[in-house]
């Protein structure tokens, strides 16, 4: 199994970031990224980014890059993840925790990696107040990206199973602080690759 993961935004995204500059979107997104593909490759995973650059890679880029290995290699063998951080209103607030999204039209693999995401972020404690969704009928809990149409592409826009991961809010101070530690960063790689394995484990 092939694992894509895609880091969210470019360094031009100045914009996404803490109230007070600490954590950039952009940035912190990479460094979990680059530490996930370390973790899945040092365990005798195959897995790379697709967006290794700093600057901001379009949509249609992301979705071509993912698209290109899925032909390749075959979509059924390949699974993307793009991994992202959330916020509010750009001020400090209360809204905090960990959600995962499908597209509207999302495959039954990509519901089936999203609701490993859920659980082991439940149990981590990182679910917060703003991220538990209710659950389907076949009792799995996701969000359904179903904003602007442009936000969606990275989901919907991919041949393969794909889940976009929104990690803690930085408009949260508690969630900044917690991000931004050593236990934090860790704490959000190993939820990655404990869902992402368990997925190609079939567990």
């Amino acid at each position: 199994m092939k694992i894509l993961v895609d880091n969210g935004h470019g360094s031009n995204a100045t914009g996404n970031c803490s109230p007070d500059k600490q954590l950039y979107e952009y940035a912190y997104c990479r460094e979990i990224a680059k530490m996930l593909v370390k973790k899945l490759c040092d365990n005798g995973y195959d897995a790379e980014r697709i967006t290794p650059e700093e600057r901001n890679v379009s949509i249609g880029e992301r979705c071509r890059r993912a698209n290109a290995i899925c032909k390749k290699i075959g979509a059924k063998n390949c699974v993307l993840i793009s991994i992202h951080n959330n916020a509010i209103t750009g001020k400090w607030g209360e809204a905090c925790g960990f959600s995962v999204f499908v597209s509207k039209n999302a495959s039954s693999n990509s519901k089936k990696l999203a609701e490993l995401f859920y659980r082991h972020a439940k149990d981590l404690n990182l679910m917060g107040n703003r991220s538990i969704p209710p659950a389907d009928k076949e009792g799995r809990h996701f969000w359904t990206w179903s904003w602007r149409k442009d936000d969606i592409g990275i989901l919907c826009g991919t041949l393969c199973p794909a889940v976009l991961t929104e990690n803690l809010y930085m408009d949260n101070r508690r969630d900044v602080d917690f991000l931004i530690s050593d236990k934090g960063k860790q704490s959000i790689v190993d939820l990655h690759y404990d869902a992402i394995t368990k997925y190609i484990k079939g567990t």
